[in-house]
């Protein structure tokens, strides 16, 4: 990075948030981090406090973004269980709360970073998954990331850059000052089961296919992309973010049993069990297009499933 930005991170105190927002101090830039924290728990990074704030919340979130050179909207209600619990909170913070921030970025010329999801995409029908896939989610998590997506691209329009990030899956964990952040995604909870000795169950049929994205990765990404929108054109556009890593969960499973074996000398049974959902895609092919945010931002990703996997299990 070459120039020093004042940044806004909404979501600071979570998963993402707070890797991204440890990367943006690293790199020499003042950092504005706000969360409400219903799910994120980091309080601090490097010593600069995560300010409370509600991104339902308008007339705070102007308050606290006013001087700044971009904003990096991080929060949100994430995962499909979460979401189908409380459909209209899922609405309010997920749709209303980009909205507030999309529209301070449309009366102030701010550009913004929003990640998206797969989500979004539902059933895949064309390959690779690209940015102008069709949309069809199969879940409300998926329509209100959906939603978002388009409110940005409106708001955007003359008025401010953005970059909108459809991501793939997320796994792995960050350190931050000796603490680990991580959260329940799908290779995480295979890991964590598999050192404490139990069965990883598999949702069947266990050929469902996903992409799967080191949160490093992804924050990295995020980072790269201040770069490019101080200064830039007007108009958002969205880019897939993926790793090229594309997976069966009974893949996955296989690969943590045997990592387990190798590094820790026992074997961990693996599970097939009915799948509880019904309102997620279970195609075996979920290769994405990495060539996009690759060319925008000269994005590619460092980790690999095994990689990660043994790095976590070591």
């Amino acid at each position: 990075m070459t120039e020093t930005h004042t940044v806004g991170v909404t979501g600071a105190a979570g998963y993402i948030g707070s890797r991204v927002t440890k990367i943006l101090l690293d790199a020499g830039h003042e950092v504005v981090p706000i969360d409400d924290f219903s799910t994120g728990d980091v309080e601090e990074i490097d010593g600069l406090p995560v300010e409370s704030v509600d991104i339902r919340d308008r007339d705070a979130l102007r308050t606290a973004f006013s001087d700044t050179d971009a904003i990096m909207h991080l929060a949100g209600i994430s995962g499909v269980p979460d979401c189908e619990e409380n459909k209209e909170r899922a609405f309010d913070v997920n749709v209303g709360g980009t909205e507030n921030v999309a529209w301070l970025c449309h009366e102030w010329g701010t550009p913004l970073v929003f990640p998206c999801s797969m989500a979004i995409i539902g059933d895949p029908v064309e390959f690779p998954i690209s940015s102008d896939h069709p949309r069809n989610p199969l879940n409300f998590y998926g329509r209100s990331k959906a939603l978002s997506e388009d409110d940005i691209h409106q708001l955007a329009d003359g008025q401010f850059p953005a970059h909108v990030y459809v991501k793939s899956n997320l796994y792995g964990h960050h350190e931050l000052g000796g603490r680990e952040i991580g959260k329940n995604t799908v290779i995480n909870i295979f890991v964590d089961k598999a050192l404490s000795e139990e069965p990883l169950t598999v949702h069947e049929p266990g050929t469902q296919a996903r992409d799967f994205i080191h949160v490093k990765d992804v924050a990295r990404a995020y980072a790269h992309s201040l770069d490019e929108l101080v200064g830039s054109d007007d108009g958002a556009t969205t880019f897939t973010l993926a790793s090229g890593d594309d997976r069966s969960i009974k893949d996955i499973a296989e690969v943590v049993q045997a990592t387990v074996a190798e590094e820790r000398g026992y074997e961990v049974p693996i599970e097939m069990v009915e799948n509880p959902r019904e309102s997620e895609t279970d195609v075996s092919d979920f290769t994405v297009d990495t060539s996009e945010a690759e060319t925008a931002i000269g994005f590619e990703a460092e980790y690999d499933v095994e990689r990660a996997v043994r790095e976590m299990i070591r």
